[in-house]
């Protein structure tokens, strides 16, 4: 069975850090990207951070540069999510998922989904 197992969630604030984890079973992690979106309440859902299990390649969206870090683990098919300087508009339900290699970063090109993992920044 295909799982896609997030965890590292929670509350903390402002200016603090929170190390997300999405452990990957039932596929062929090196033909997949993988990574987070996150939504915020009233939002539409969009895209994070994505690593490609086949060259290690990144992609961060603007407003996360410089203060998140995605890196994954290979041998455990594990992908982190590192968030410092944590802001109050970071606050969302984020979302491990994997997109097939060479397919574009979206969440309409989402093969696999996670379970969501709350984050709330407070202020």
């Amino acid at each position: 069975d295909v799982q896609l197992q997030a965890s590292g969630g929670g509350l903390v604030q402002a200016g603090g850090s929170l190390r997300l984890s999405c452990a990957a079973a039932g596929f062929t992690f090196g033909d997949h990207a993988i990574g987070w979106f996150r939504q915020a309440p009233g939002k539409e859902r969009e895209g994070v951070s994505c690593i490609s299990g086949s060259d290690g390649s990144t992609w961060y969206t603007d407003s996360v540069k410089g203060r998140f870090t995605i890196s994954s683990d290979n041998a455990k098919n594990t992908v982190y999510l590192q968030m410092n300087s944590l802001k109050p508009e970071d606050t969302a339900v984020y979302y491990c998922a994997a997109v097939a290699i060479p397919d574009y970063w979206n969440w309409k090109r989402v093969k696999y989904w996670g379970q969501g993992t709350l984050v709330t920044v407070s202020s």
